[in-house]
């Protein structure tokens, strides 16, 4: 999509930082306008895949295929001679304003105040709630029915800064994290170019910033492999939440013997009858899935598994498989 028809006369000298395709979505929304993208950070090239090879982030590769100028600093730290140059380095760029999404880097306050008008960052929840790591997912896990960008203007604490802008996503009973994040990147996108639009757009959404309020806020804590095992006594409308939370990583799984976990990529609520039957019991298998029995006498169909050493397989060809059989207990 084109955003520049939307775009006002005056530009503004842009630096963008951020690493994964989220933050990749906005900077190409940026790069459409009629904006001046003057420098694009990212975090340094990672070793990634079988074969360990560095790779670089999603921001970067866009970044090269529009010729942009690309830093990778590995901090801001001014205690350091590495991070005081990278300081230095920036403030030379002399830009109007630093979009954040996605970073990945703590940003010093002395950062946030380089910019004419500071850092604003694209966040993917409606603060004050979910602050932090993992808003997409702690959202899905806990059972909310929206969410949402909101664009801050950034302070030192941890997404702790006044909210400029905000929209609303609602949280689909399918929706995984995988799927919330491509809307939400979509959104943040939109969002930072409608907050700049123009310099006097900039300057109003500036003027009418909200403070948050500290009661409301909540803690999207980051992710552990260790919380996608699934416990088979809780309800199956928590098994399924934390099943679509986990989708794509870390993925929900079960141990079927010491060594080995299946993993569990999606799910749905079953109607098949659990009363009387332990959590974990394997009560049916057909071509919607695998009926497990969960907590509170309620049942979940597993649409999507993979076993170990194989690729995701569908109720289909998870029934074909013949590797679990009606009456097995799930640990």
């Amino acid at each position: 999509m084109q955003y520049s028809s939307i775009f006002e006369a005056n530009s503004l000298k842009i630096i963008f930082a951020g690493t994964p395709e989220f933050a990749a979505t906005a900077l190409q929304a940026l790069i459409d306008t009629d904006n001046e993208i003057i420098a694009v950070y990212t975090q340094p090239d990672r070793k990634a895949g079988r074969g360990q090879k560095l790779t670089a982030s999603a921001v970067k590769i866009l970044a090269q295929q529009h010729n942009l100028a690309i830093y990778q600093p590995l901090h801001f730290k001014a205690s350091t001679e590495e991070g005081l140059a990278a300081q230095q380095e920036l403030a030379a760029l002399n830009a109007d304003v630093m979009v954040v999404a996605a970073y990945g880097l703590i940003l010093p306050q002395t950062v946030l105040d380089t910019p004419k008008y500071g850092c604003l960052n694209i966040h993917g929840s409606l603060l004050p709630r979910w602050r932090g790591a993992a808003p997409i997912q702690r959202a899905i896990l806990t059972g909310d029915q929206e969410t949402g960008i909101t664009i801050m203007k950034m302070a030192a604490g941890l997404d702790t800064g006044d909210m400029m802008y905000k929209t609303l996503c609602p949280i689909q009973a399918t929706d995984t994290s995988a799927t919330l994040y491509e809307k939400l990147a979509a959104q943040g996108a939109m969002a930072i170019c409608e907050v700049l639009k123009s310099e006097q757009t900039l300057q109003n959404y500036l003027d009418h910033r909200e403070v948050q309020d500290e009661t409301l806020t909540i803690y999207a804590q980051k992710l552990s492999k260790t919380e996608a095992k699934i416990d088979w006594t809780l309800s199956a409308i928590d098994i399924d939440r934390s099943i679509r939370a986990f989708n794509p990583w870390p993925v929900a799984f079960t141990p079927i013997d010491e060594n080995n976990n299946l993993r569990i990529w999606n799910s749905e609520i079953s109607s098949e009858n659990a009363q009387n039957a332990a959590p974990g019991t394997i009560l049916a298998i057909n071509k919607h899935g695998v009926h497990v029995a969960c907590g509170t006498n309620s049942s979940i169909c597993l649409t999507s598994l993979q076993w170990p050493g194989g690729k995701a397989l569908n109720a289909v060809q998870a029934m074909q498989a013949n590797k679990l059989v009606i009456g097995q207990v799930l640990a």
